[in-house]
């Protein structure tokens, strides 16, 4: 009696083997393979009755190289040491996984240079995508560039731009935050805002606009977006008179909050009312320091899941219409800025 085993174990036949048992070229298997249209259904049939009679199921790494496209995903982040893009990269890796992509996680540390490498890197390794916390610069372009992969543009992306795009609404974010300075009774509100991206000019655009529509004038200094930076900017402002330097700090990202908190302390200044303290991210150590910290919380799971599903349908529907996630933002307001109530 003839054996019902295959002829060959299932991880020893080979796409060759497929073709010689169907009667077939290695071509033929490889455009059924890639579900090419123009392949008659008779020879269809033969190959796939004969990687059933083989017991041979397709390498998904080979395949997706034949269509150009491999399993693998590029996360380029701005700096991996600001939780904010922690939380984000955690966010976009579980939605990875769960799609049985791989991904390479990138630091462009804010630099133009090293973005594009990076970049380059994806190119050369047949990414199927790319999520990019992208530098100002890049924001500055016309264009995202030749780039043989989809984009998604996640906390920044240019005005206008055709380009997919989840982002927090930061001018109205930082135009709330301000608000509630004001409400508190501050009225010399100093910004420390972020010099390197968009994110930073537009939530100083929210704060100038609050204030301007309280009749003061704004007082904004730019910064590297660290903690040192953050730390050295409000040490200089809090130098002066009490009575010409600023009754609020209000800081555009998590480690500029984290630097001023440090030069409030140091001052020994007692919040709030020495001094008011506000800013962005609801990092763990805000809700930790006492007073605790009045923050804006971004949903920075809601935009690493978006980030990803928007890539996620990019691949299935090259051909969709791109989009762009705009989310909102939540007011926690803490003892370092409340002055009343």
């Amino acid at each position: 009696m003839p054996s019902s085993v295959p002829p060959s174990a299932p991880e020893r036949a080979s796409i060759k083997d497929v073709a010689q048992r169907a009667g077939v070229s290695r071509t033929t298997v490889s455009r059924v393979l890639s579900d090419a249209e123009a392949v008659r259904p008779a020879l269809r049939e033969r190959v796939q009755q004969a990687m059933a009679e083989l017991g041979w199921r397709p390498s998904l790494a080979a395949r997706r190289l034949r269509q150009r496209r491999t399993s693998l995903i590029g996360l380029v982040v701005a700096d991996i040491r600001n939780p904010f893009f922690t939380a984000i990269s955690r966010a976009v890796e579980d939605m990875a996984y769960a799609a049985g992509l791989r991904l390479i996680l990138c630091n462009s540390d804010e630099d133009p240079a090293k973005e594009r490498t990076y970049l380059e890197l994806m190119a050369d390794e047949r990414a199927s995508g790319v999520i990019l916390a992208p530098t100002l610069e890049f924001t500055q372009q016309h264009a995202p560039g030749p780039w043989p992969f989809p984009l998604v543009l996640v906390d920044r992306a240019p005005p206008g731009s055709a380009t997919e795009a989840v982002l927090l609404d930061n001018v109205g974010a930082a135009a709330m935050l301000t608000r509630h300075l004001l409400d508190q009774g501050c009225r010399r509100i100093a910004l420390l805002a972020g010099a390197r991206s968009t994110t930073g000019q537009q939530r100083q655009a929210g704060y100038e606009a609050a204030l301007r529509d309280a009749g003061l004038p704004p007082h904004v200094v730019a910064l590297r977006p660290d903690a040192a930076a953050g730390e050295a900017g409000a040490a200089r402002l809090l130098a002066g008179p009490a009575a010409t330097r600023p009754d609020a700090l209000l800081a555009t990202s998590g480690l500029l909050l984290l630097g001023a908190w440090r030069a409030v302390r140091a001052a020994g200044l007692a919040m709030p009312h020495a001094l008011a303290l506000a800013g962005f991210d609801d990092n763990d150590w805000t809700s930790m320091t006492e007073p605790a910290i009045t923050v804006l919380a971004q949903p920075t799971d809601d935009i690493g899941r978006s980030a990803a599903e928007l890539l996620l349908q990019r691949l299935a529907e090259p051909a969709r219409a791109p989009r762009r996630v705009v989310l909102q933002g939540r007011l926690l307001v803490r003892g370092s800025s409340l002055r009343s109530g």
